[in-house]
């Protein structure tokens, strides 16, 4: 066939890689054949520029019992027989040009990878960016995309527990909307994505075929242009509660009759053709599909149609032979469409018919082996100028208590109740944190434990200085899950960065990385899945770099979870740093972004102190002395004081403490590694502070929960005045 520029920009394909395809295959690819190898070539499938980094993660640890990428989510042993698995996925360029089904589909993508592996899912979290919502079209953006998330997981009955979202000019026009999914079960439960066994059946399981998000998979890996609305048919349709009748099949398949089956896969991105083709990879097989077997919803779909599909709700079932006629019941039983498509073959080729027509018949090594583009990165030249900024000639704060009130009430930090409330949290009945604290807590149904999940990322920090960024992103999610009494075990990680062709966006890929990696090996919590989302630009520029982080943790007994809100009579302490702050913890602080209007300063992590200090609170708190606890992050002590007085709706009077030369960074810098808790008594307080010495760590008494004002330093607010200052930050932004 003769290939032009417009078949290959369909195909996310450069002329150079053309060649290597006809290189590879000494001849002219069908039409099947260039869609089937342009997909897993694509970035979205194949990860180009990001493969060549991910040997830098560290990705084993004791409890970790998969190895990355060769399943469809990470594995951990919570013990007892017990296992989690986890993973964060972006449906960005979807969410652009369509939020709703962007975004719900999003959900249903990354619950398919769950229980693929045989496990329920028991959680979903959400890690979401938006340019400013004063621009009508990213109010658009962020309704369509929050409706989506909750339309989805409301209906198909998984809790939506926790996430973050943030707002920043570069995200407009290019929303971020990363999904992460939780599943529990028994670890001999646990299936395999493999197409093992030749002469096994090839079974299509779920929704008929249709057009919808046909070249989704290349669309993901181009940037958003004035011409990106012509890409709306590759966004997918979801029905959730189709998904719902697949997901209990899949489980009931998994728990019950897992000998049945070698491998089960989900139909994701380029639908049946990466499915198919990564399987049979994952096993040394080969594939022998015929397309006319496939159930269409459609008439007069081509083979070329068929193959990069992206219809929703589809599973790729390998059974082993014997036991063919057992699964077609179980998913019939169930109203589930089950078809044999196919047969998996010893040859290792991917063989596609359409009746007695072949259509495609190359080695499976070809489309597995995308091109890889080690890094070119050059380090960008405005980093110099950002960190460079005198931040002592920025004048400091005149009006704390009128500060403190624009910040609480800004849309980066105030509550997000308006969003989680469109959220079922508790359905299932697992959830015993629930939103608006740091971390989510769910049970473990059969054992004593209970696991948490924490999403986190602060772009302005990547943009500044990508590696430490990077490792504060790390830190503050294990952060977030420590301040619920629970231990960080593993990470997830979605890597949302611009048009990698760039040197530039290559340096900070590249430096990012490297910072998710220092932090991962230092707080012990290996990496087990993840998912690379580049080309995150639009006319008008780049996004900020964001490495978004899923964070895991497990509590030993999940009834001492601990919550943000404090009682009263509680005595706070402030861990890990003295209060009085220097200016240089201002660097990229909502408050001097805010102020300045731009990005400013060189932020800073010691890691093995993050790690000193997140012990000193798990052990404390594994010895009774903790009643409550809270990060110190977006906003500075202030903002994290405030906090967890509204959540008591109690005050506190630190009107002594000595906040140093510089009140704006006392009161408002980000300063890493703090942690603020709550303790019973004197008594508790002494024997923390003890601890606290011995370990390094510095430890302040701020004061006692009681009244009803905050008094830090010069800030006096009634708790009236904060709650609505925070409460309806939010909605005032939309409605403004």
């Amino acid at each position: 066939m003769t290939v032009d520029d417009h078949t290959l920009a369909q195909v996310a394909m450069s002329r150079e890689e053309y060649a290597r395809l006809l290189d590879m295959l000494d001849r002219e690819p069908t039409e099947v054949e260039l869609g089937i190898v342009g997909a897993l070539w694509s970035e979205h499938c194949g990860y180009k520029h990001s493969r060549p980094l991910f040997h830098h993660f560290p990705s084993e640890g004791e409890f970790v019992l998969t190895k990355v990428g060769e399943e469809n989510a990470g594995a951990i042993d919570l013990g007892d027989g017990w296992c989690a698995v986890f993973k964060m996925e972006s449906h960005n360029h979807p969410s652009a040009i369509e939020p709703y089904e962007g975004a719900a589909t999003g959900v249903g993508g990354i619950l398919r990878d769950i229980f693929a592996m045989g496990m329920r899912p028991v959680a979903l979290l959400d890690s979401l960016r938006f340019g400013p919502l004063t621009d009508p079209t990213n109010r658009h953006l962020f309704g369509g995309v929050v409706s989506g998330i909750g339309g989805y997981g409301n209906c198909i009955g998984v809790p939506t527990v926790g996430g973050e979202v943030q707002f920043d000019e570069s995200y407009s026009g290019n929303p971020l909307v990363n999904a992460m999914a939780i599943g529990v079960g028994r670890r001999d439960h646990l299936l395999s994505a493999s197409a093992a066994g030749p002469g096994n059946p090839l079974v299509l399981v779920g929704a008929d075929t249709g057009r919808d998000g046909i070249h989704g998979a290349t669309f993901a890996s181009v940037e958003l242009d004035g011409k990106s609305d012509e890409r709306r048919p590759a966004v997918q349709v979801g029905n959730p509660f189709l998904e719902k009748l697949l997901l209990e099949a899949c489980v009931e398949l998994a728990e019950q009759h897992g000998d049945w089956i070698e491998g089960l896969q989900d139909l994701g991105a380029a639908g049946l053709t990466s499915s198919s083709v990564e399987a049979a990879d994952r096993a040394g097989t080969g594939i022998d599909i015929d397309v006319a077997l496939v159930p269409r919803r459609e008439q007069q779909m081509t083979p070329y149609e068929v193959m990069l599909s992206e219809s929703q709700e589809r599973m790729l079932v390998i059974p082993k032979r014997e036991y063919l006629d057992d699964v077609l019941a179980l998913f019939r039983r169930w109203e589930i469409n089950a078809d044999v498509i196919g047969i998996v073959t010893d040859d290792q080729m991917v063989t596609i018919r359409d009746g007695d027509d072949v259509v495609a018949r190359i080695p499976i090594s070809i489309p597995s082996d995308p091109p890889q583009y080690p890094p070119n990165g050059v380090r960008p030249a405005e980093l110099d100028r950002w960190q460079s900024e005198d931040l002592q000639a920025v004048p400091d704060v005149v009006d704390p208590d009128a500060a403190l009130l624009e910040l609480l009430g800004c849309p980066n930090i105030a509550s997000r109740r308006s969003i989680y409330r469109q959220y079922d949290h508790q359905v299932l009945n697992n959830t015993v944190v629930l939103p608006g604290g740091d971390a989510a807590v769910l049970r473990v149904k059969g054992s004593t434990r209970g696991i948490a999940a924490s999403t986190d990322c602060n772009g302005r920090f990547v943009a500044l200085e990508p590696r430490v960024g990077a490792a504060i992103a790390v830190a503050e999610a294990a952060r977030n899950v420590v301040a619920t009494g629970a231990r960080p075990a593993a990470v997830t990680d979605c890597l949302n960065f611009g048009n990698p062709e760039k040197p530039e966006v290559a340096y900070q890929l590249e430096q990012a990385i490297l910072g998710i990696s220092d932090a991962c090996r230092t707080l012990n919590t290996p990496v087990v899945s993840g998912n690379a989302s580049l080309y995150n630009e639009t006319p008008n520029g780049q996004i900020l770099p964001t490495p978004s982080i899923g964070m895991l943790g497990v509590i030993e007994h999940v009834e001492t979870a601990l919550r943000i809100a404090p009682r009263t009579g509680d005595t706070l302490l402030l861990v890990g740093a003295e209060p009085a702050q220097g200016v240089e913890t201002l660097a990229g602080s909502e408050y001097l972004t805010t102020k300045l209007g731009r990005l400013a300063g060189r932020p800073m992590i010691d890691l093995d102190h993050e790690a000193r200090v997140q012990e000193l609170v798990l052990v404390a708190h594994e010895a009774g002395l903790l009643t409550a606890a809270h990060d110190c992050a977006d906003g500075g002590l202030a903002i994290a004081l405030a906090e967890m007085c509204l959540a008591v709706d109690s005050g506190i009077d630190a009107s002594a403490i000595d906040l140093g030369p510089r009140l704006d960074a006392s009161l408002f810098g980000e300063a890493q590694s703090r942690f603020i808790v709550a303790v019973a008594d004197d008594a508790a307080a002494s024997d923390f502070e003890a601890r606290a010495t011995v370990a390094g760590v510095p430890v302040t008494r701020l004061g006692s929960i009681g009244g009803a004002r905050l008094r830090l330093g010069p800030t006096d607010l009634s708790l009236d005045d904060l709650r609505a200052a925070y409460d309806g930050g939010l909605d005032r932004a939309l409605r403004d």
